[in-house]
């Protein structure tokens, strides 16, 4: 599968509509793509990344709380296939100059959100299975 040029959604992204967007779809969405958006909406506030690389978080997560996507996230667990596959695939990018500070950031508002036994996932972050059936 082609990743789109998830660029053209850079304009999309606000921080509150990816708040309003990630807490619509977390139980639904799984744990993964939850933590992934975390940690790449908290790598934004870092000073160790690049200009560059953070114009590409903001394009995946305009990619994800946009309307408008490859796989329309109305239908159930493929719907969201998409997204993962987007914030996946820019974390890995940028995965080394993620800190600790940012992924236990990101491990607190999960705790928040989800059971600690749905959190367990969220330390498998880049296996196989990227979004799970909904609980």
């Amino acid at each position: 599968m082609e990743l789109p040029d998830f660029m053209k959604y850079k304009d999309k992204f606000t921080k509150m509509e990816f708040v309003e967007k990630i807490q619509r779809i977390a139980k639904r969405s799984g744990v993964k793509l939850v933590y992934a958006a975390l940690i790449l909406y908290y790598t934004l506030e870092s000073d160790r990344v690049s200009v560059k690389d953070k114009a590409i978080i903001i394009g995946a997560l305009g990619y994800l709380i946009s309307p408008m996507d490859i796989v329309p996230d109305a239908i159930p667990i493929a719907g969201l296939s998409d997204d993962i596959a987007v914030l996946i695939y820019v974390l890995k990018k940028i995965w080394g100059q993620v800190s600790e500070d940012v992924k236990e950031k990101a491990k607190n508002k999960l705790k928040a959100w989800f059971d600690e036994e749905e959190i367990l996932p969220a330390d498998h972050l880049f296996e196989e299975d990227p979004v799970q059936d909904p609980v």
